[in-house]
């Protein structure tokens, strides 16, 4: 019997539903915020019942735990369908808190240093001496490295994950991180005491995450960058991080002159010797992994193939 041809309709919906035998990615996206939106709808409305003080510790630190959570769960799901791991997004189990991880944390507090040092030789930031004594020392370092490992966690998996992945398929992995810098960068405009060039230099370190993802094949590298400058910022050195001060900071300082210089109510982040040092990181960064490693779009025909069992001829 001779099979009937497709129609012409049939034909156009297919193309404007799938590439080649995936849906598209466009699509995709679009399944993946309604779940995220979904989900971060309900989890709010729980913390709201159990949580009600929005700006309690508790509730931060629950709230940065269920948006990770979240966003692995809608990425699980979508990797179901589409045949792939929370891997082949940019979190692999292996290699979890492993030397890429230790090696972004010792990029990261240097980095911290280095700018600080740098903004001390302009004159216009000062070390004053230690702010905590005794058992707080150890107390506030544990919590401010708990609290940043989930911080870098959420927001590296969240802007670097799956619609990172996603995008690149559907319109290439640098048009994809522009994009999601962008986006990165504005997201953090309701910091209080943001401005223009503390924005820009969020963005551009989205950038350089963006090269390390691509570059390492993962996202542990970027994570640990994102825990240990953060860390550095907020409890090592006791400065701004992106225009919040809190408090337990192990060392007392302060910092004067004009803001594009200083980073004024910013703090580093805002300074354009913070944009120096991250253009200089990026082409370090880009000198030191020169191998493309991400992403593997290939993920899912392996996957595919192992799945298949041959039987015994």
């Amino acid at each position: 019997m001779i099979e009937a041809a497709p129609s012409v309709q049939s034909t156009f919906i297919r193309r404007l539903f799938y590439r080649d035998s995936e849906l598209r990615a466009g699509w995709r996206l679009m399944i993946f915020l309604a779940m995220v939106i979904g989900l971060t709808s309900a989890g709010n409305l729980v913390l709201s019942h159990f949580l009600p003080d929005a700006n309690s510790v508790p509730r931060f630190v629950v709230r940065e735990i269920m948006d990770f959570v979240i966003f692995l769960i809608a990425s699980a799901i979508m990797g179901r369908f589409e045949r792939r791991s929370i891997g082949d997004y940019g979190l692999p189990r292996r290699g979890m808190f492993g030397v890429q991880f230790w090696q972004g944390i010792g990029l990261g507090f240097g980095a911290i240093t280095v700018l600080l040092l740098g903004m001390r030789s302009f004159g216009v930031f000062h070390f004053q001496g230690i702010a905590l004594r005794g058992v707080d020392i150890w107390k506030w370092a544990l919590i401010y490295a708990f609290l940043f490992v989930l911080v870098g966690l959420r927001e590296e998996f969240r802007s670097r994950g799956y619609g990172l992945f996603t995008l690149s398929a559907g319109i290439g992995f640098w048009p994809a991180a522009i994009v999601s810098s962008a986006l990165f960068g504005f997201g953090h405009r309701g910091n209080s005491g943001e401005d223009w060039i503390g924005l820009f230099n969020v963005g551009l370190f989205g950038m350089l995450a963006c090269l390390l993802l691509r570059r390492t094949g993962n996202l542990w590298m970027p994570i640990g960058i994102h825990t240990a400058f953060d860390w550095g910022e907020t409890y090592f050195y006791g400065v701004a991080d992106s225009g919040q001060t809190l408090p337990g900071h192990l060392l007392n300082s302060s910092s004067n002159g004009t803001a594009w210089l200083s980073g004024g109510s910013v703090g580093p982040e805002g300074s354009v010797l913070c944009t120096a040092l991250l253009v200089i990181l990026i082409l370090v960064c880009a000198a030191l992994f020169p191998q493309v490693r991400y992403p593997n779009f290939r993920a899912r025909e392996r996957l595919s193939s192992e799945a298949v069992t041959v039987a015994p001829c």
